[in-house]
């Protein structure tokens, strides 16, 4: 009987390349905070990937960027601990926002990713370090396109293997989860086979309420944002009861979260909690409150709860 294998894969990259969406599509559920806004997830997540007796656990990473204030700098020392503490490492690019800067079309934001692109591909080669190239969202690419963008980023010399995948169409997920699986150590399984994610299930519930602040307001405003669990209480009939806080720094972004006649926070409730339902499977009672915390991002035990490192 064959050994299985098992093992970690850390998938890194600029904001908003699609990891987590790579890291949903395969894990195959969704256990991961996605939206369209930049740097949203935070902390290390884990996804667990079976391919075949084979194991996978998928670090999702925060994404590599310019840090500008200590909660970047702890997210972008995780995305790189990630890095070195894994089997394999997953470098997404966006292959999209690399094509219009190289056709001189793109904008701030296509080159802000670019740029962070080019900060991780130097990472590497600092580290000595090669990795997988994950050319994500070739489905909005023209085809003739993509052999001149991968040449590019093959130059320089930190790619063992290149694939043109795209998260969202499941395009190339397929080859590149086989890929991983083959790179991952002989071993016995570091969670059992049906685990999905490895994430308390109280901070899971805050990440879906995040989610839904980041898709409901607009701007800059969810980057000044924190949500806490503060009661998870199983009910005798088998549903929840889950009451959490939503932080702000001032007091002018309070109103903003609540809406006018408190429209705006029950809309984020009430779809944050049809989502928890999904996630657990039960039915979910949930409360939310909104508080002004000015500096929530300089709390050292919110950044233990997270996983990062708060002195840096």
């Amino acid at each position: 009987m064959s050994e299985t294998r098992a093992g970690f894969a850390a998938i890194i990259g600029a904001p908003n390349a699609g990891k987590s969406t790579l890291v949903n599509a395969l894990v195959g559920e969704k256990i991961t905070i996605v939206t369209r806004k930049v740097q949203t997830t935070r902390f290390p997540v884990r996804g667990i990937a079976m391919e075949g007796d084979d194991q996978i656990v998928l670090v999702d990473t925060p994404g590599v960027f310019e840090p500008r204030r200590r909660l970047d700098r702890a997210m972008v020392k995780s995305a790189w601990t990630g890095a070195d503490d894994a089997d394999a490492i997953v470098h997404v690019v966006d292959a999209e926002a690399r094509d219009l800067v190289e056709r001189g079309r793109g904008g701030g934001a296509e080159k802000l990713s670019v740029k962070d692109d080019d900060s991780v591909t130097e990472g590497l080669k600092k580290a000595d370090k090669t990795a997988i190239l994950a050319l994500n969202k070739i489905d909005a690419v023209e085809r003739d396109r993509l052999l001149p963008i991968t040449e590019s980023l093959n130059a320089t010399g930190v790619y063992s293997d290149v694939f043109m995948v795209s998260s969202t169409k499941g395009y190339g997920v397929a080859d590149l989860k086989s890929k991983l699986a083959s790179m991952m150590p002989e071993g016995p399984h570091l969670y059992p086979a049906d685990q999905a994610a490895d994430i308390p299930q109280r901070l899971l519930a805050a990440e879906i309420t995040r989610e839904q602040i980041y898709d409901r307001l607009h701007q800059e405003l969810p980057y000044f944002t924190a949500v806490e669990t503060e009661s998870w209480r199983r009910l005798h009939d088998g549903s929840v009861r889950i009451e959490q806080r939503i932080f702000v720094e001032r007091d002018s972004q309070r109103p903003i979260v609540l809406g006018k006649g408190g429209k705006t926070v029950k809309v984020i409730g009430s779809a944050a909690r049809a989502a928890m339902e999904d996630a657990f499977d039960c039915k979910v009672h949930l409360f939310l409150q909104v508080q002004v915390q000015p500096g929530w991002d300089e709390n050292r035990a919110r950044y233990q709860a997270m996983g990062l490192d708060f002195d840096i």
